[in-house]
């Protein structure tokens, strides 16, 4: 396992220990980055107006479209790295 992984699985663990739960908005980036790092790109068509949830989650993962593997773990581990600084 790469260093950036380890780091990665280490920040993916991290976010559940947090004391307070992210907001919906840092949830959906996370989401999107953690998906973007594991996946690639998001496929398939974008989930019909009633599916909210399913939506949000889709747009969010879409938001990181084209960014590598790498470039998303990055992104990844910086906002749980930001969270946990701003965690009480």
């Amino acid at each position: 396992m790469s260093d950036l992984a380890a780091r990665f699985k280490a920040a993916s663990e991290a976010v559940t220990e947090l004391n307070e739960p992210p907001t919906t908005q840092d949830k959906l980036k996370l989401y999107g980055l953690f998906k973007q790092a594991t996946d690639g790109d998001v496929t398939g068509d974008r989930p019909g107006a009633l599916n909210f949830v399913a939506q949000a989650k889709y747009d969010g993962w879409a938001k990181f479209k084209g960014k590598t593997s790498d470039e998303a773990m990055q992104l990844y581990i910086d906002l749980v790295e930001e969270l946990k600084k701003n965690d009480s």
